[in-house]
């Protein structure tokens, strides 16, 4: 008997070793040897289901989505014939360590290991390399899979990909040209890196505001790996990055998982040691930002890494040391350090899942619970959020509270209601909670990647109080009211206060519904309800042409749960009556937006997504290319992104943009659009000017002393809490304090003549985040957010960037309001 279990055991060793030996190679299955062209997504995809479909038993291909261009999203499940028959079995007694209160791990020592390839549709090579890895996995590492389930996701932003490889295909050199002034060596805008709307994709784990991003939510969360890996490409003279990571780390982040890290990387550094390539650790890519690629994985209990290869360019670049890198040397180098990653989890897996388990133990973490009071609109926004990543939550009961008040800034007590959202860290995702809701995060080193404040509770305009203790909660379950239409009514009206009242506006206007809006607070007689500036006001006579005018409004209001009011009077019991000329007439816009050359293209994509996939408003793009020619007079508003605009915008553009306001147009300037407006004499924006007088101590800082002196100069995404003029209809729908998020130095004096709606007054309240100690000098008496009157038109001014990401919802009604309230006699 023992004899004829060996011989299966044999027997089956060599049927798989045979069967992997029978799946073609890259270059065999593209016909060209890989890395000597860029493969499209089209033909990774189907290198992939040819693998799947060659190895069924080891392979389990899924697709999980698929991107606005249409385009498919995959992700391919490698591990040992057995692990793969057992495979539902292997994922569902994982996530019960996820539930652990102790620190016993799974009797399964079979490690999850997630690598992610082509976040950056630019970043090229490693798309190439994971059709190499997958390929090695199977015909030369099946030892490795026998304790490990591998999910590869091949390609993360193929609309990137494929915009950049179909572009190099079409402009490459035959052979291609190493010269770094080559054509094949800059990229035009947009340039491949982001997702079709332009998005970073690699910016969105936690925001989800992107297509691709929700998918993939979804999918990890099926299976919550113990390792990941995001493989991207930097710089042309950067070698190779691998872990440990640069500080700063969170704080939540384990003595385990940095350790961890380091003997991930030193097992890299064997085999690149042994090759005689060059790589750097411990510099650059810190850990502190949530919605990276590195650190969401790593907040929910993985090992998340960033590996970066030099690259960025075509199949072969000249670098400044004279050395040629080539996509074969690119792909290799992130072939080796996947190899390397499955190899030490698998030598490591019963430690791996030993220490994962323990993470979701939740210890020592500084909240119990955090609370939210707000709008019903705002908190529904956040649980949409919490239920995308699986965050559980519940209301509070009637009851007392205290902890840290945010808005305050300092502990104090509060009633709760059953009206209150309770967020507990006393859950698997816990110490996802905390990174996610604590009111400031603690910053290690001030030289960092990327923002350091992101406070969901600002982000979505919410009041909150951190709690020591654990707040109790009941289950949510309220049946939102449906509106009834009363063909008696004088007119429908509705408040104005998120981001749902601008949907509902702008899904009535393409209809053609005429809409008002008042200027005034006022309270109606019958029923009796007050209502506060920005209200919506839809007279039946306005809309006396309009077939079935009750059945259209009341189906919007429904479709947005908008509450809207039946009125069977115009006349007011106090405030404006609706004939008022307070009560003014919503115009239906014509929208240009400025895109191409000059235009940040992550700062366009935000307003084209805002307006395409929340507002749900037509827009017209115009390319800078085309500007000169261009007839603005079709259009009412014209919106300038955030952008780099230098000499574009010379004496003639600038007076275009003049003229165009004279006559009444409205121009919606963000963020470094401002700067072809300040300083310029023909309008009243000036910049705040710093005193320079440190320029010559700072020339005499050491070298090495000269990056984190910089810092001093820096804000690197930080939340203020500003003034606001809500009388004024940018600021409808606001309180007299807003919490912005202020993700550069650029500061702007009150206006002279003009309307300061949104500003810092002499003394500068940072609320969260990094502000080196000589900006919050240049920030006092700014204005964030104003209105310049020009002729007939306006510039609505717009420093900080309210649209930044597309996640800061607290901010996008200023946007709103800037098109169909602000200045509104204009076009009418």
């Amino acid at each position: 008997m023992q004899k004829l279990f060996l011989f299966l055991v044999v027997l089956t060793s060599n049927i798989l070793a045979t069967q992997a030996q029978q799946i073609q190679s890259p270059s065999d299955f593209l016909g060209y040897t890989l890395g000597t062209e860029f493969s499209r997504h089209h033909q990774v995809v189907d290198y992939f289901k040819m693998v799947a479909a060659q190895m069924p038993n080891q392979v389990k291909l899924e697709q999980y989505g698929e991107t606005n261009e249409r385009r498919p999203l995959y992700t391919a499940i490698i591990s040992s014939e057995e692990n793969i028959k057992n495979l539902e079995s292997i994922r569902t007694n994982h996530l019960k360590n996820t539930e652990s209160t102790d620190g016993n791990s799974s009797s399964e020592n079979i490690a999850i290991v997630w690598l992610s390839y082509n976040v950056h549709g630019n970043e090229a090579s490693s798309t190439e390399a994971s059709m190499k890895t997958v390929y090695t996995l199977l015909t030369e590492k099946q030892e490795w899979l026998k304790n490990t389930v591998i999910i590869m996701d091949p390609c993360m932003n193929p609309d990137g990909r494929d915009r950049y490889v179909n572009w190099y295909n079409q402009t490459k050199n035959t052979p291609y040209n190493i010269d770094q002034q080559a054509s094949e060596q800059n990229e035009p805008w947009p340039r491949g890196r982001s997702n079709h709307y332009l998005f970073d994709l690699n910016r969105d784990w936690v925001w989800a505001t992107q297509k691709e991003t929700q998918a993939r939510i979804k999918i990890y969360n099926k299976w919550l790996p113990q390792i990941h890996v995001d493989f991207h490409e930097q710089g042309i003279n950067e070698p190779y990055y691998f872990a440990p990571a640069a500080e700063p780390y969170h704080d939540i982040i384990t003595t385990w998982q940095r350790d961890f890290q380091t003997q991930i990387g030193e097992n890299h550094a064997k085999y690149f040691d042994a090759n005689g390539w060059l790589y750097f650790t411990r510099e650059r890519f810190d850990l502190l930002y949530p919605s990276y690629g590195d650190t969401y994985p790593t907040y929910l209990g993985a090992i998340g890494m960033t590996y970066e290869q030099a690259g960025q360019s075509g199949l072969g670049v000249r670098n400044d040391e004279g050395e040629v890198l080539t996509l074969v040397d690119r792909l290799e180098h992130h072939h080796i350090t996947g190899l390397s990653t499955v190899e030490i989890a698998s030598k490591n897996a019963e430690k791996l899942i030993t220490e994962f388990k323990k993470y979701f133990a939740n210890k020592n973490l500084k909240h119990k619970s955090y609370v939210m009071k707000g709008s019903s609109d705002k908190i529904d926004g956040l649980k949409s959020l919490l239920d995308l990543h699986e965050i559980k939550y519940g209301t509070a009961s009637a009851g007392k509270i205290s902890g840290y008040n945010y808005k305050d800034g300092k502990n104090s007590a509060a009633n709760t209601t059953s009206e209150d959202l309770v967020v507990s860290t006393n859950q698997p995702k816990g110490q996802m909670v905390q990174v996610l809701f604590e009111p400031t995060t603690k910053l290690a080193d001030s030289v960092t990647y990327d923002i350091t404040a992101w406070s969901l509770p600002f982000a979505y305009g919410l009041d909150a109080i951190a709690s020591t203790n654990l707040v109790g909660t009941t289950a949510i379950g309220k049946t939102p009211q449906l509106n009834t239409k009363n063909s008696n009514s004088v007119a429908y009206v509705l408040k104005w206060d998120h981001m749902k009242d601008a949907e509902f506006l702008a899904e009535l206007l393409k209809q053609n519904i005429k809409i008002r809006f008042s200027e005034r607070p006022f309270t109606t007689k019958n029923p009796e309800e007050s209502f506060d500036r920005g209200t919506l006001i839809i007279i039946r006579g306005d809309n006396k042409k309009v077939e079935n005018f009750d059945d259209i409004v009341i189906a919007a209001a429904n479709k947005f749960k908008r509450k809207a009011v039946s009125v069977s009077s115009g006349f007011s019991k106090s405030g404006p009556d609706f004939g008022s000329p307070d009560v003014k007439l919503i115009n239906k816009h014509n929208i240009a937006l400025l895109s191409g050359n000059y235009t940040s293209s992550l700062g366009y994509g935000e307003v084209w997504h805002f307006f395409e996939k929340q507002l749900n408003y037509p827009v017209t793009s115009i390319n800078t290319s085309d500007f000169a020619d261009v007839d603005l007079n079709k259009y009412s508003v014209l919106v300038i992104p955030h952008g780099f605009y230098g000499n574009f915008f010379n004496t003639s553009n600038t007076e275009k943009l003049s003229d165009f306001v004279q006559k009444g147009g409205k121009i919606i300037a963000i963020g470094g659009a401002l700067n072809i407006f300040a300083n310029n004499d023909d309008f009243s924006l000036k910049r705040n000017e710093s005193d320079d007088s440190t320029s010559v101590k700072a020339n005499l800082t050491p070298y090495a002393e000269r990056e984190r002196e910089d810092t001093n100069n820096l804000i690197t995404g930080t939340i203020f809490n500003i003034e606001v003029d809500h009388t004024h209809p940018l600021a409808f729908g606001y309180d007299k304090n807003y919490y912005t998020l202020k993700s550069g130095t650029a500061a702007y004096s009150l206006l002279e003549d003009g309307y300061n709606v949104g500003y810092i007054n002499d003394k500068p309240k940072k609320i969260a985040g990094f502000a080196g100690k000589n900006t919050l000098k240049n920030l006092e008496n700014s204005m964030v957010f104003g209105e310049e009157r020009h002729g007939n038109g306006s510039i609505i001014y717009m420093a900080d960037n309210v649209l930044f990401r597309n996640f800061w919802e607290n901010g996008k009604l200023f946007f709103v309001n800037a098109i169909f309230f602000v200045n509104n006699k204009a076009f009418e």
